[in-house]
C-alpha cells in the first residue's frame, strides 16, 4: 500500500467518523440513547458559555462537523483528485485533529477513543510530511 492510498482511507475512515458522530449527536441532542447525558455536566463545568452552547449536543455535533467532519472530507476529496494542496490538507487536518484531542483530554483527561485518535492525526499528518517531502 502507497502512503497516499493510506491517507486515502484515513482521511475518509476519520471523516465518516466525525461525521456519524455529528448525526449521533443531532438526532439525540440529548446524549441518552447512546451515553453521553454525563459528558454535558463536564463540558458545562470547564467550557465557556456552558448556558448557550452545552444546553445539549447539538452545537457540539456542527463544531465536530465543521472541524474535523469537513477538513477530513475535504482532505480525502483533493487526494482523490491528485490536487497539488491534498498532502497540506491531510498535513492540517491532522493537526486540527490532534488539537480536538487534546481539548478532549482537557475536559474526560484520557480516554482510549480520545488516545486512539490522536494517535490517528499523528499518523495522518506524519504520512503528510513524508508525501510532502517526497514530492519536492
Amino acid at each position: 500500500m502507497t502512503m497516499k492510498t493510506f491517507l486515502k482511507i484515513l482521511t475518509l475512515f476519520i471523516a465518516i467518523g466525525a461525521i456519524g458522530g455529528a448525526v449521533m449527536m443531532w438526532t439525540d441532542p440529548s446524549g441518552i440513547s447512546w451515553g453521553g447525558e454525563p459528558m454535558l455536566d463536564l463540558l458545562r463545568a470547564r467550557m465557556p458559555w456552558p448556558d448557550i452552547f452545552f444546553k445539549d449536543f447539538f452545537p457540539s455535533g456542527c463544531v465536530l462537523l465543521a472541524v474535523n467532519g469537513l477538513p477530513q472530507l475535504l482532505s480525502a476529496i483533493l487526494l482523490f483528485k491528485n490536487h497539488r494542496l491534498a498532502f497540506w490538507a491531510c498535513f492540517a487536518s491532522g493537526i486540527i485533529l490532534m488539537l480536538w484531542i487534546v481539548l478532549e483530554w482537557f475536559i474526560w483527561g484520557f480516554v482510549a477513543l480520545s488516545n486512539i485518535f490522536f494517535a490517528l492525526g499523528l499518523a495522518e499528518s506524519a504520512a503528510a510530511c513524508y508525501c510532502i517531502r517526497k514530492s519536492r
